[in-house]
């Protein structure tokens, strides 16, 4: 489902956020150069370019699951018959069941559920951990402030407004000298998590990046805006002329044509055809170091059916784009490194409502994927059965495992940043041994 249409099983809240980005997208129907100059704020600091090309370091690609997904649906704990009495209509049928829908064993205790399928080559190559209980502490239930905390990396702090992704650009030096570009936010405006990133620009399809308007006039346009420019004020300038360098790098790659390698097919989705075109911007090497994209349609409040309804169809869409990715990117060879983070806002209720759905929760499942990553496993961190005394509030799988330790072990043994404490202000990662 993309992240503008309006969604019948969510919230009310949900759907005004969702018209929120949309708006933003259309309002962003402005100019490259005034779309790079919003991304590029004036307080940033001077990175030096590095001397050569760190070819130690990761791309790193960020997912993020907006609505709140039901980490119990993605990653169902089958080994606790708790789960099938909280969840009479939409839990996923254990692996031994003789259903069409019956989860795939992922160990004696977590299923995939079918949607999720496009992922089980990556999962048993190693390449996959699941992260079961991550999340934030904060005491919300809503959405706009969840996402804004998880992206921000600071949880109940409405005064930090750059992401966790934007300080790690920030703090690092470029991996190649001259990138025009070092971070692309595949979305309508550019995401909390991009925010304060040095060379980030934001764009709905990078294979369509530049200014619109007639194609015959399009070299004129653009020679005007360059030469007008010139003569401006810092940092409108640099701006300006980042992004004009921008617009003509893409249009040079060809991005349409990109062919994926390794027999890997795209599904035709919004977040598949993003993740494609992210694959060609790194396989260009023309110095994409981190890129964002969205997959909305998560808050499934009624009629969530994980088995063949919405949920199934948003799953589907999640585990084909990502399988397709790790066959075209991870599991070609590819010389360029790349790890792949997924996470939401937060999980679901343990029990499903009336409506055959499930309401804002705690604790939910995030993924981390790459040739550097220690997968193949479901983490988990003291995993109790989910009885009522168990949960938060009665209600809720907790938080057992701060999503920032994954998040943080990530950038700085695969991104080669050790300035954690910018990255994430006031918060020490405990790492769990999940990158090799």
């Amino acid at each position: 489902m993309s992240q503008n249409e309006h969604d019948d099983c969510a919230c009310t809240e949900y759907n005004e956020l969702v018209s929120r980005r949309e708006f933003l997208g259309t309002t962003g129907g402005m100019s490259g150069a005034a779309l790079y100059a919003w991304a590029y704020p004036e307080w940033l600091p001077k990175v030096s370019f590095a001397d050569s090309f760190v070819a130690n370091r990761d791309v790193i690609v960020s997912v993020f699951l907006r609505g709140g997904a039901d980490g119990l649906s993605l990653c169902a704990p089958f080994g606790d018959p708790l789960y099938y009495t909280g969840r009479p209509t939409i839990a996923i049928p254990r692996p031994d069941s003789t259903a069409a829908t019956k989860g795939i064993a992922l160990d004696s205790f977590f299923s995939f559920p079918q949607a999720m399928r496009f992922l089980v080559p990556a999962y048993q190559a190693g390449d996959l951990l699941v992260v079961h209980g991550a999340g934030l502490t904060y005491n919300t239930r809503s959405h706009f402030d969840a996402q804004h905390f998880m992206e921000v990396g600071k949880a109940n702090d409405q005064s930090v407004n750059t992401g966790w992704l934007g300080r790690h650009l920030a703090t690092t030096s470029p991996m190649k000298n001259g990138a025009a570009v070092r971070a692309i936010g595949i979305s309508d405006g550019l995401v909390d998590t991009l925010k304060g990133g040095p060379q980030t620009v934001p764009m709905t399809d990078p294979a369509n990046y530049g200014i619109g308007g007639s194609a015959t006039t399009r070299d004129a346009r653009t020679a005007w805006l360059q030469a007008d420019y010139t003569d401006s004020l810092e940092p409108a300038k640099t701006a300006a002329m980042n992004a004009i360098s921008t617009i003509n790098l893409l249009r040079s790659l060809n991005i349409g044509a990109y062919a994926p390698a390794n027999g890997a097919v795209y599904p035709n989705t919004g977040l598949a055809r993003g993740l494609r075109s992210t694959a060609a911007l790194i396989k260009a090497d023309i110095g994409v170091e981190a890129v964002h994209l969205d997959i909305g349609g998560w808050d499934t409040h009624t009629d969530q059916n994980p088995l063949t309804g919405g949920m199934s169809t948003t799953m589907t869409q999640l585990s084909g784009a990502l399988g397709a990715f790790w066959q075209d990117c991870i599991s070609s060879g590819l010389a360029q490194n790349v790890t792949v983070v997924v996470l939401s806002e937060f999980g679901r209720n343990v029990r499903e409502n009336g409506s055959r759905g499930t309401d804002h929760g705690r604790g939910t499942a995030m993924f981390a994927m790459g040739r550097g990553i220690r997968g193949g496993r479901v983490l988990t961190n003291n995993w109790r059965p989910l009885a009522q005394e168990n949960l938060v509030d009665r209600q809720d799988l907790a938080v057992s495992i701060d999503y920032r330790d994954i998040l943080g072990e990530i950038v700085q043994n695969r991104l080669g940043n050790s300035n954690l404490s910018t990255v994430f202000p006031g918060y020490v990662p405990a790492f769990r041994g999940v990158t090799k």
